[in-house]
């Protein structure tokens, strides 16, 4: 039986919980994640832990906040001037959205004053430990689904918050 090879693309049914057993997100009903093994398309932990397996294969892992989302980042806090808002209200803890050369990217808002305000890049999930149940469902040579424009490793953020990881990439980034 074939196994996944890092540049093989991988199919994979996932659910992924917080260390109290919360569930942030699963494929629970929607198409499996598919992504290029050992690309760095998914958190790294992830990615590293499909790479020898096979079709129908099971397995629960425990990733540490370094092997997903890192912690959380002090220049991913942006202050921004109220102005930028056109006379828009935000409230503390908003999920906002901006234009970036990158495409969409939401931060949620920190602090609102008269002339500023503070808004947080980082995934809402950084600092923390993640665990997932994978089952690898396919494995291809060639997509077989069509690639989105995201990127959801932790390393993908730069020093710019508008690099596409985190909410930005959507709901169907499986990130």
């Amino acid at each position: 039986m074939s196994k996944v090879k890092a540049g093989q693309f991988v199919q994979v049914h996932y659910t992924g919980s917080l260390e109290d057993g919360v569930v942030f997100d699963s494929s629970d009903g929607r198409a499996p994640l598919e992504f290029q093994a050992g690309s760095g398309r998914v958190i790294s932990g992830f990615d590293q832990a499909v790479i020898g397996m096979e079709i129908n294969e099971e397995k629960k892992i425990s990733l540490n906040k370094d092997e997903a989302y890192g912690d959380p980042r002090e220049d991913l806090k942006r202050e921004f001037p109220v102005s930028m808002l056109q006379g828009d209200d935000v409230k503390i803890g908003q999920e906002i959205w901006f234009n970036s050369p990158h495409g969409p990217v939401s931060g949620k808002v920190l602090a609102v004053d008269a002339e500023k305000f503070t808004v947080d890049f980082n995934h809402p999930l950084a600092g923390q430990n993640l665990h997932f149940a994978i089952k690898v469902v396919g494995i291809t040579d060639q997509p077989t689904q069509q690639q989105g424009g995201c990127s959801c490793s932790a390393g993908s953020c730069d020093s710019e918050p508008s690099s596409g990881c985190g909410p930005g990439c959507g709901s169907d980034c499986g990130c």
